[in-house]
């Protein structure tokens, strides 16, 4: 009864092996993206949402500090909106949108040739609450999220550049 069980899960682990699937993040083989990520120096961002930004980005794609000389440079341009969506008839917003955009750009660190660029955005909610201090929270927390938000967003799309073919020969 059991080998009727692994039959199914073989024939798929095998159907997905022909068709070229592979991990992201598939380890740290020569050409992964997880040693093109250590590769990454990642630029100064202004403000203090880019300063929390960078900071992400330093953790996620070089979690071990591996110590090797920058062969990519990473801008980053972080810009912020925040809309109100929920409106009381008494005129008063009562749920906000914060919006966070991030321009960057992946350049040689020799050259200066841009190899990949992209823009991503995030848009978390959060209430507006009677007490000040009570939406100040509320907001921070909101901007906290959409900054982790981000950082994850621009790693995936690093990770689908390296996992390119192309890719590979640049780096």
């Amino acid at each position: 009864m059991s080998l009727f069980k692994a039959i199914p899960v073989l024939v798929a682990l095998v159907l997905l092996q022909a068709c070229g699937f592979r991990p992201l993040y598939g380890g740290v083989a020569p050409g992964s993206s997880e040693t093109e990520f250590a590769l990454i120096d990642v630029r100064p961002i202004p403000d203090r949402i880019g300063q929390q930004l960078r900071n992400h980005l330093l953790t996620s794609l070089n979690p071990k500090k591996r110590t090797a000389p920058a062969q990519f440079i990473l801008t980053t341009k972080v810009t912020e909106a925040v809309s109100a969506l929920a409106v009381k008839k008494s005129a008063f917003a009562t749920r906000s949108n914060l919006t966070l955009t991030a321009d960057f750009r992946l350049s040689d660190s020799a050259t200066g040739k841009n190899f990949f660029s992209s823009s991503r955005s995030i848009a978390v909610s959060y209430n507006i609450l009677d007490s000040a201090f009570a939406t100040l929270m509320a907001e921070k927390d909101a901007r906290q999220r959409a900054v982790r938000e981000l950082s994850e967003d621009i790693r995936t799309q690093l990770g689908v550049y390296f996992s390119r073919p192309q890719a590979a020969n640049k780096g």
